[in-house]
């Protein structure tokens, strides 16, 4: 389990990697999270939907019984006491596309993606494995290209599914965080891998100040232990945003990259334009550490989902 009792921060994290290989042409953009999650969610609905003619979960009866629904359409459940002002409940999972920006992948070649999932999530790995094998002979991309799902390891290597017997096995793959903690450094850097969209004051941030970081760290992760884990974090927010707040800027090469994906529920193109880059920030980092090296694991910002927000620290604290 990634988590840091002394620390209260009570997020249990399961990783995985899938390996498809294509059966036919893939045409792809060159961010792949959209077509990912978009191909996910599509094909998850209609394996799970009893009630195809209700067009909202909303307002289906079996709503707090069904997977689809707690997976995708995350909503908070009756007996909810906190959070219920949350405009919205991040959903329990993270698609995080290969950062590789190839659009062609001839058939017989492998393309591989990462799975991150959070608390209760963890249980319905099975789920994910079996609409991702579905996805493969529905096809995704432009002209609907169909690929195998060949195999899905853990964070440790260790095989969880094998196209060859077609077993999932029960395999406990919870990261666990006391085996990645390290001592902090009087400078460290973050490098933001995929558009990372953070808003303050209802403004998307261009550079990212530290207590910025801490911020979105914060109502991310306790949003995930509190809908997903049942559990509260026992954090003092006040003091640890005033602390961010003292520590500065040493260097940026922080830059604005714009992305658009098409919504076929909204009908719609959505920009998504985050910051990516690397920053670097001076101060004594001890009291953010669990927050840091766990935003590695949870993505920050908004639309998580697509794998935006991915980052990880280059120096003064790696993760290994």
């Amino acid at each position: 389990m990634l988590e840091a009792k002394n620390k209260n921060i009570p997020l249990s994290i399961s990783k995985y990697n899938f390996i498809f290989r294509a059966e036919e042409e893939l045409f792809l953009p060159p961010y792949k999270g959209s077509t990912l999650r978009g191909g996910f969610g599509i094909t998850f609905r209609r394996i799970c939907c009893v009630n195809k003619n209700i067009g909202l979960c909303d307002e289906c009866g079996l709503k707090e019984k069904c997977a689809y629904a707690y997976v995708f359409e995350t909503s908070p459940s009756q007996d909810v006491t906190k959070l219920k002002n949350l405009t919205e409940i991040p959903r329990p999972f993270v698609i995080e596309p290969p950062l590789e920006t190839r659009t062609i992948y001839k058939k017989g070649e492998y393309l591989e993606f990462g799975l991150i999932l959070f608390g209760k999530a963890i249980d319905y790995l099975p789920y994910f494995i079996i609409t991702f094998k579905e996805l493969g002979n529905v096809g995704i991309g432009k002209a609907r290209g169909r690929f195998k799902l060949q195999e899905v390891d853990n964070f440790y290597k260790e095989k969880i599914y094998d196209a060859e017997d077609e077993m999932i096995k029960n395999i406990d793959s919870k990261v666990d965080l006391a085996k990645i903690m390290k001592a902090p450094h009087h400078y460290l850097s973050l490098k933001f891998f995929t558009p990372t969209r953070i808003k303050l004051d209802g403004d998307l941030v261009v550079k990212p100040e530290f207590h910025v970081i801490i911020r979105a760290l914060l109502h991310r992760i306790s949003a995930l232990a509190y809908f997903h884990c049942g559990k509260e974090l026992e954090l003092d927010y006040k003091r640890l945003i005033s602390e961010a707040g003292q520590i500065k800027i040493k260097e940026s090469e922080i830059n604005w990259v714009d992305w658009e994906r098409y919504s076929s529920r909204q009908n719609t193109r959505m920009k998504l334009g985050g910051f990516i880059g690397e920053i670097t920030y001076e101060g004594n980092f001890e009291p953010f550490l669990p927050l840091l090296l766990l935003g590695q694991h949870t993505h920050i910002g908004k639309n998580c989902t697509f794998g935006l927000g991915k980052y990880e620290i280059k120096n003064g604290v790696k993760d290994e």
